[in-house]
């Protein structure tokens, strides 16, 4: 354990801190910019496309890169809060052994059909996120690294069930009310208008996402060796150190113990679609789960409060690097360079033909979600641009948010400041850079098929409007 943390927690350190120092070198180097912001007829701040002006640089000072830190802590504190609590959970779950006897159970059953197995758990967490953000999941990643562990994969597959599962739900935009409807009011569209394209997308990139999946799963199944995180899984916390048996037999406390886990689980996420829930409830109801199965299990107060602790204590790097990552947007918004670089990508958009006007939209936005990540954020800055330049080059509308989806959307899942990305790889133990020699073909295939969908919706015309 000790030489795993050694070698993950500085390295994950290092990433995200040499991108926070070349974020604040940015801010001298890039022009600073500023367009007009006015609040449009549904209260959205939004900037005018036809009032840019150059400003006086603001270059962040090297010096106040810990007080950006800290002020990012400040604000993330809430996913911090679920992330630190679900840990807690988790943790007294596992020293149950209730989850080692069920992930036993359906190892035991799906370990030789994957083809059936890794749709439908992807199926899932899909649906799931065409409403909500993947770092819901955050907490319940050790739980799908333990079971693809349990069943021969790497803890990658465990990971990318959940993010590539919620990525296509997520960056599709068939019901995502952050995103698609903040787009779509902006563009003066009907909300949710084009859902059936949208879930024609859903399914394209379903279907491809998961060949990408399960084929790279039975690579692994066959020769484990072939894993970016073989020697690292070898000694990975979430491995039993025996065969599937060494997980136990299921009794009542244990079938009690994933009751409480299955109940909660769906009362977060009732509560996130249904009762507008945000982080706080979430983390509150993992500190009710971790007592319940204490109590469940029959542990002592002294041994509830020491597992308690030793969660949490487990899930302190993935904290860390989440605060991290939120301070580079505010560096470059200090900066006033976020909109000097969307005014220098819709510029350059003018001069593309017709045909991938659309398809350059989408390099447009993803490029533009590396400096702002934020996904209703991304929409009030860059499609007043896109609404009039698409109307000007004949474009429909509903492409152009469309285009917006999936540079928003998709890019989130390589980024290193995409809090749902960092949070789940540093849950499962993941360097980002393992993660990486995994997902880039996988990112490469999403943009292909991107650009494949683009065009097709300028050739019929995607509307309305």
């Amino acid at each position: 354990m000790a030489t795993k943390k050694k070698f993950h927690v500085p390295h994950s350190f290092m990433i995200v801190f040499s991108i926070i120092v070349c974020a604040v070198l940015l801010t001298w180097i890039i022009p600073a910019g500023e367009y007009v912001r006015v609040e449009n007829a549904d209260g959205i701040k939004v900037i005018d496309p036809t009032q840019f002006s150059y400003v006086d640089r603001t270059p962040v000072n090297p010096f106040l890169i810990p007080m950006y830190i800290v002020n990012a802590f400040v604000k993330r504190v809430d996913i911090m809060l679920v992330i630190l609590f679900s840990g807690a959970a988790f943790h007294m779950l596992t020293q149950s052994g209730s989850l080692q006897a069920v992930i036993a159970k359906l190892a035991k059953k799906f370990s030789n059909n994957l083809y059936v197995f890794i749709p439908i758990l992807t199926l899932m967490f899909g649906l799931i996120c065409t409403t909500q953000g993947v770092n819901m999941f955050i907490a319940f990643a050790p739980v799908m690294v333990m079971l693809a562990l349990a069943i021969g994969l790497d803890s990658i597959t465990g990971a990318a069930i959940i993010l590539l599962g919620g990525a296509i739900g997520f960056s599709t935009g068939t019901l995502n009310p952050n995103t698609t409807v903040v787009a779509q009011k902006i563009a003066e569209l009907p909300l949710y208008s084009g859902i059936s394209y949208r879930w024609v997308c859903f399914a394209v990139y379903y279907v491809i996402t998961n060949i990408f999946l399960v084929r790279y799963a039975l690579k692994i199944q066959k020769d484990p060796t072939k894993s970016p995180m073989y020697e690292l899984d070898q000694k990975s916390e979430f491995r039993t150190a025996g065969g599937l048996d060494d997980f136990g037999t299921i009794d009542l406390r244990k079938i009690l113990n994933i009751v409480a886990l299955v109940v909660s689980l769906a009362v977060v996420i009732y509560g996130s679609i249904k009762l507008d829930w945000d982080m706080p409830e979430m983390a509150a109801m993992f500190i009710w789960l971790a007592i319940v199965v204490g109590i469940i299990s029959g542990f002592d107060t002294d041994t509830i409060c020491k597992n308690f602790l030793e969660g949490c204590k487990k899930m302190m790097s993935a904290m860390i690097i989440i605060g991290l990552a939120q301070s580079i947007s505010a560096i470059m918004k200090d900066g006033k360079i976020i909109d000097t670089v969307v005014h220098a990508l819709a510029g350059g958009l003018g001069s593309v033909p017709t045909l991938l006007q659309a398809p350059a939209m989408l390099i447009a936005n993803t490029i533009i979600n590396v400096f702002l990540t934020s996904g209703s954020g991304q929409a009030a800055a860059v499609m007043p641009i896109m609404v009039p330049l698409s109307d000007l080059i004949g474009v429909t509308r509903q492409t152009a948010v469309l285009a917006f989806n999936f540079g928003d959307g998709f890019c989130n899942y390589i980024l290193p400041t995409s809090t749902a990305l960092m949070g789940i790889i540093s849950a499962c133990n993941i360097p980002y850079d393992r993660w990486m020699r995994f997902m880039w073909k996988m990112f490469a295939i999403w943009l292909v098929v991107g650009t494949v969908l683009l065009v097709i919706a300028q050739i019929i015309h995607f509307g309305p409007m």
